[in-house]
């Protein structure tokens, strides 16, 4: 996977990683490293959700949350827990991030309603990726094809790839197109192979080539066979 976009800007240990809608499972991970070392019990108001002083009524048989002013000095520290983590995380990401979690009150609230949106479409991703992965694989060139079509359809797949993160590299796709072609044309394959630099190798430079020698296959066809 391409490094985030962000990754210089999250590498200062003094502050907290960006998300920018990209690399949700990244962020995720330095948020979590991040907020464990700045004050570990941030990470269990976030898991938890925030503490609510309580006090006893009705001769100690039940609990009711305590009002503001009955807050003691060890109450409001507990409190500011549940601000401190909600801040870490709102300054953690971008602006459209913040529209989606900005109603929520608490730090548990932010992370679990960030994770149920983006682990979501990271399931969504990776499942189109596996799809189009499988497809890559097992692409081969139709007997009734010409070069041109099928380039057409693999350019597709290797497009909606890329588009999903997924970057293949240039020799891989050289290699795989020599690799789909019907056996007729094994010889041209073997002349490609044995005169060109396969390092150095475009694939707009192999589909000119096939082309040429699809071109040049059609006109003897037609001499050997006129009707």
């Amino acid at each position: 996977m391409a490094t985030p976009l962000n990754f210089k800007e999250g590498q200062s240990t003094s502050r907290q990683p960006r998300f920018n809608d990209q690399y949700y499972g990244w962020w995720k991970t330095r948020m979590h490293d991040f907020i464990i070392v700045e004050d570990s019990e941030l990470w269990d108001v976030i898991c938890d959700g925030p503490f609510v002083p309580m006090k006893a009524v009705g001769e100690g048989k039940r609990t009711i949350p305590k009002t503001k002013k009955e807050y003691n000095g060890g109450d409001r520290k507990a409190v500011e827990k549940n601000f401190k983590a909600k801040k870490i995380l709102v300054c953690g990401i971008g602006p459209d991030e913040y529209n989606r979690i900005s109603a929520c009150e608490s730090a548990k609230e932010i992370w679990e309603s960030l994770q149920m949106v983006h682990e979501r479409t990271t399931q969504v991703k990776q499942s189109k990726i596996d799809m189009l992965t499988t497809e890559y694989e097992l692409f081969k060139m139709k007997e009734d094809e010409f070069i041109q079509e099928m380039h057409t359809y693999f350019t597709s797949i290797i497009n909606d790839l890329y588009l999903l993160g997924e970057i293949i590299p240039t020799n891989k796709l050289v290699w795989k197109i020599l690799g789909v072609l019907l056996g007729s044309w094994e010889s041209k394959v073997n002349v490609i192979t044995e005169a060109k630099d396969m390092h150095k190798l475009i694939v707009d430079e192999l589909i000119r080539n096939l082309k040429t020698y699809e071109m040049k296959r059609k006109k003897d066809l037609k001499r050997r066979d006129p009707k």
